[in-house]
């Protein structure tokens, strides 16, 4: 418990200052947490006897940082921008799914369907979903956005473990999460909604006293309740991953947290949360 939390004060530590310095260093940070995020993937897969092809992968995880480099030292106020990023990360994964056919169609000896359909799934998976902490960052406003992501995926993963340490009773999936409660969930879900409302109303007066604009509290308290949701979706699919691919953890990068998709796998699918519910949602 020492080394875990001692290794969690350090995380924190790296997170702000990385957030703090910029969406270059932010695209760059997620760039290299994809690349090692892919290559545990593709080991747990690797470990039950699939061969996803890694180089395509590995290539998947440029879209991350080139998308860092668009519009740098500048507010982006026009969506413009940011669609065509989304653009750029579609076409590259285009790219590589057609290469990706073409390896089994002339390497069909050593790489089958499944095979390709786990490269495609990591892909999707890792580089793709992390994507989004870095068009949530590039935002308008998106250096306040981007705590968002944080804040609803380990307010979740911390409340939802003493909810469930102290309340917990009832198994909510004992097959893939033993430890998991009906408690502990609904736990993480208030824990989510609660802070990202706290936090909320620094960045409202924040926005206000900047831009004489804030954020109605009603749309922080349902984004905090879904990111309590899609936080433990991310949290059980990962488990569900590592029971088929036989791990306990994908990696030991963080002493006490295992690697980078133990640590991560929530913000995988909190991330594009934050991020359409504020260019979608919140623009209607």
């Amino acid at each position: 418990m020492k080394t875990r939390i001692i290794s969690g004060i350090v995380g924190i530590i790296i997170l702000f200052v990385v957030v703090f310095s910029g969406s270059f260093f932010v695209s760059l940070s997620v760039f290299l947490l994809s690349l090692i995020g892919i290559f545990e993937f593709y080991n747990a897969v690797s470990n039950v006897g699939y061969k996803p092809v890694r180089i395509f992968g590995y290539i998947a995880c440029l879209p991350v940082i080139v998308i860092g480099l668009k519009t740098e030292n500048r507010v982006v106020t026009d969506y413009l921008d940011i669609i065509k990023s989304a653009n750029y990360i579609s076409l590259v994964l285009f790219l590589i799914i057609v290469f990706l056919f073409l390896v089994i169609i002339f390497f069909h000896e050593k790489y089958n369907i499944i095979n390709i359909a786990l490269t495609v799934f990591g892909m999707l998976y890792v580089p793709f979903l992390f994507a989004f902490v870095v068009l949530t960052r590039k935002l308008d406003n998106g250096f306040y956005y981007i705590w968002l992501i944080f804040i609803g995926a380990f307010a979740t993963d911390i409340f939802a473990y003493f909810t469930g340490k102290f309340l917990g009773k009832r198994k909510i999936l004992p097959i893939i999460s033993p430890k998991k409660t009906i408690e502990g969930s609904l736990g993480g879900i208030l824990g989510s909604m609660v802070l990202t409302f706290a936090f909320g109303l620094f960045v409202n007066y924040q926005l206000e006293n900047e831009l004489g604009q804030t954020m109605p509290y009603y749309h922080l308290i349902v984004l905090g309740g879904i990111n309590g949701v899609v936080s433990q979706v991310g949290d059980w699919g990962a488990s569900a991953i590592k029971r088929f691919s036989r791990i306990k953890d994908y990696g030991n990068l963080m002493p006490g947290h295992g690697g980078v998709l133990d640590r991560f796998d929530s913000i995988l699918f909190v991330a594009p949360t934050v991020y359409f519910y504020i260019t979608v949602v919140l623009s209607i």
